[in-house]
Order: structure tokens, then sequence, then C-alpha cells
């Protein structure tokens, strides 16, 4: 059996669907992930708002967002059934699990990154103090380009 992955769907409903065509369709994909062993993690309904650009005679949908654990043979079924449903204009199926371990990597480099710079005695990057213009410093940003005459 596949690795199950973490996956979002974000798909558009017409805007000429009503809610209850709308909880229909949640239905309908809830019950496609829990029927091929998958796990919904959590849906949000984004509401009616307008396309970036006409999606054949529509100029606004309704967004919705699923997100689920799932395998490669449940993205399969659902981009099918997505395909082939009348209420949906588009829909993008993402995998973000990597995405994950690599925001994970990077906070976990820059924490080690803070902790050794505290050991250090020097500030977190990013804490240090900043220059204001009260500090009588020059600093030659801005300035313009001296020119004799």
């Amino acid at each position: 059996m596949s690795q199950k992955r973490l996956y979002e769907l974000v798909y558009i409903v017409s805007p000429d669907a009503t809610e209850q065509t709308i909880t229909d369709l949640h239905t309908q994909v809830e019950s496609i992930v829990t029927r091929l062993q998958g796990e919904m993690v959590r849906t949000e309904n984004w509401g009616r708002r307008r396309l970036a650009y006409r999606i054949g005679k529509h100029r606004e949908g309704t967004y919705v967002l699923e997100v689920f654990h799932g395998t490669g043979e449940l993205t399969k079924e659902l981009d099918r059934r997505l395909k082939v449903t009348d209420d949906v204009i588009r829909h993008l199926l993402i995998r973000v699990d990597e995405e994950l371990k690599v925001a994970e990597r990077s906070r976990a480099k820059r924490q080690a990154e803070a902790e050794k710079r505290i050991a250090r005695g020097l500030p977190p990057l990013g804490q240090g103090r900043r220059r204001t213009s009260d500090d009588g410093g020059d600093d030659d940003r801005g300035d313009e380009p001296e020119v004799e005459r």
C-alpha cells in the first residue's frame, strides 16, 4: 500500500450552486476520502469570490479548501470525480507534506543559529539594535553625492 501523505484540495464551485449543493459536494469528497482509507484534517469554505479571470461564463465562484491525509489512489479518484462534476469550475490538488518538512528544517536551522548567537552573548538575528536618526552616526544612505564647483 502507498504511503499516506498530506494533500490540499481547493475547488471552485459555480456561483449558481446553492449552499446545499456545496454541502453535498463536501460530503461526496469526504466519503471518497474515508472509503479509500484517508483521513480528513480540515475543511474551510472561503465563500464567494471574484475569479482572477473568466472561466467559461463565470466571473465569480465559491472557493472550498479540503485538507486530508491519503494515498495516490485517493488523489486519482478525487481528480477523476471532480473533473466530471458539473458544479465544480476548477480544482487544484497538491501534496504539501514536503513543503512542511522543508519549512520545519529551515525553522530548526534558524532556531539553532539563534541559540548559538545567544550562547556567544549576541542578540538573536533580527533582534539587534537598529540605528535611528538620533544615534549621531553618519550613514551615507540617501545622501546626495558631493560635487565640487
